[in-house]
């Protein structure tokens, strides 16, 4: 349990939930943000992609992914089970429908970890989706992080620093920018970018309709 006495509780649903997108090029430290900032949070819930790659090293099935043959991607493809897919680095990566769609109906807050393709389709899907973008501090961090994973081959590590200037160049397309030099401050702020649309005037109207209602209806009768 958390010592921080700033952690919220987990949210009662009120509504319908918020979609956060986070993407990034490979290497930028996305997915350590994103737990950083789960650990804090347990009012957001983070959908587990599918994808059509083997396994990288210490990466668990329905863990990390579900891990799922490129023919059985597109079969899923075909019978519409997407909320939404990319083809990225060669592999098939996607978010099931019922991933996100019933969490969000039944108000819940859904994370999705996403590239920048998926997040145009998300956006799409559902405009008030609130997107964010990481960035690595330079280029040369980028490849270090990369090399020191230990997870893939000098060509996979040399095909993935070619895409990540097109990656990046999408990132204007986002919402919100965190550079990830500093891995503490860079999850601080994730979680405030969560906080701080909570307590958007339409977001907290809804959650709070019934106290709004009291506190600014008409007076009662004396």
């Amino acid at each position: 349990m958390s010592s921080d006495p700033t952690a919220p509780a987990a949210l009662a649903p009120t509504g319908r939930g918020t979609l956060f997108v986070v993407a990034a090029p490979s290497g930028a430290g996305k997915s350590s943000l994103v737990n950083a900032m789960l650990a804090r949070e347990p009012g957001v819930s983070l959908s587990i992609s599918y994808t059509s790659r083997a396994p990288r090293p210490g990466e668990r099935h329905a863990q990390h992914y579900h891990f799922v043959s490129k023919a059985e991607f597109e079969r899923m493809i075909a019978a519409g089970d997407f909320f939404e897919h990319a083809l990225v680095h060669g592999d098939y990566k996607g978010t099931a429908r019922q991933s996100v769609e019933p969490q969000l109906a039944a108000g819940r807050d859904v994370l999705l970890e996403i590239d920048w393709q998926g997040a145009r389709q998300v956006r799409e899907k559902i405009p008030d989706a609130v997107s964010v973008f990481i960035l690595p501090p330079s280029r040369e961090a980028l490849e270090t992080r990369m090399r020191n994973r230990g997870q893939d081959s000098e060509a996979v590590i040399l095909q993935r620093l070619a895409a990540a200037r097109e990656e990046m160049a999408h990132a204007p397309e986002f919402d919100y920018w965190i550079v990830n030099e500093y891995f503490d401050a860079a999850a601080n702020e994730l979680r405030s970018i969560v906080i701080a649309h909570r307590l958007r005037r339409e977001v907290q109207a809804r959650r709070h309709a019934a106290l709004f209602a009291t506190l600014a209806g008409p007076a009662a009768a004396g």
